[in-house]
């Protein structure tokens, strides 16, 4: 389904970007891990190359809040496989003051986080569509969430130390109409942008809390980060040729 398509993923190392580069060398592509942590992401290259018995997996150093960083991987893979498919954006750059509660929360911070990923998704975005013009055709897909769509459910935190960040809720609905304002813009340039935005994804989280996230679910409750792998290959594909513009929520109906 997406024979020898060279498709970027940005954070490829994390939690979910290991899970896309295995979904896309799954359907034959060739998957690039795109991170900022060279020692990690040589790590996770080698493993899942190991794993899955490929060479279809990549890794480039790339800081999504770099220009230059951005253009030297765009010339690097070009060079090396004469053409870039597909972009996901899925990094989640963040200072370390991250996470505060609201009336914690210093303005030079919300600012900062603001910047390193909405502000690094739209770089990111301009510099791999400056190419895609070029190359005459192209296709993006951000990773957004629920967040962006519905209010927080506050009260799945209570009694726990986990939060629903300010800054994640701006970043990820800010990102949803980011996607549309893309798609609408580059209508001409046979350049695709669509979202995906996904529930709560299983990461250790304590009990109490999964157990009233799941309450609120339709059958699953807290999904693995596999099962976004669907969705994921479907809006790389040409089954989406059509698709444009779109958020697809994958979250078992939490936010119903």
């Amino acid at each position: 389904m997406l024979e020898n398509k060279v498709i970027i993923i940005t954070g490829g190392a994390g939690l979910i970007g290991k899970e896309f580069v295995q979904a896309i060398v799954s359907q034959n592509g060739i998957a690039i891990i795109a991170d900022i942590n060279e020692g990690i992401g040589n790590q996770v290259k080698d493993k899942l190359s190991k794993e899955l018995n490929t060479k279809n997996i990549d890794f480039v150093l790339l800081d999504i809040t770099s220009k230059e960083s951005l253009q030297h991987m765009i010339v690097h893979l070009d060079n090396k496989y004469g053409r870039i498919d597909a972009f996901v954006n899925n990094a989640y750059p963040r200072n370390k003051r991250y996470g505060r509660n609201f009336f914690d929360v210093e303005y030079e911070d919300f600012c900062e986080n603001l910047n390193l990923n909405l502000g690094g998704y739209f770089l990111a975005s301009q510099q791999i569509a400056h190419y895609f013009q070029k190359q005459g055709y192209g296709n993006i897909i951000n990773i957004s969430s629920i967040y962006g769509v519905i209010a927080p459910r506050f009260e799945i935190y209570e009694g726990t130390t986990m939060s629903m960040p300010i800054e994640y809720a701006a970043i990820k609905s800010a990102l949803i109409h980011l996607t549309k304002y893309m798609a609408k813009y580059f209508k001409e340039m046979n350049i695709r942008v669509n979202a995906i935005s996904p529930g709560g994804i299983l990461n250790n989280q304590p009990q109490d809390f999964l157990d009233k996230y799941n309450k609120l679910a339709s059958s699953k409750g807290m999904l693995d980060a596999e099962d976004l792998r669907g969705t994921l290959v479907y809006l790389l594909s040409d089954m989406s040729k059509y698709v444009n513009g779109q958020n697809i929520i994958v979250d078992d109906g939490f936010s119903l």
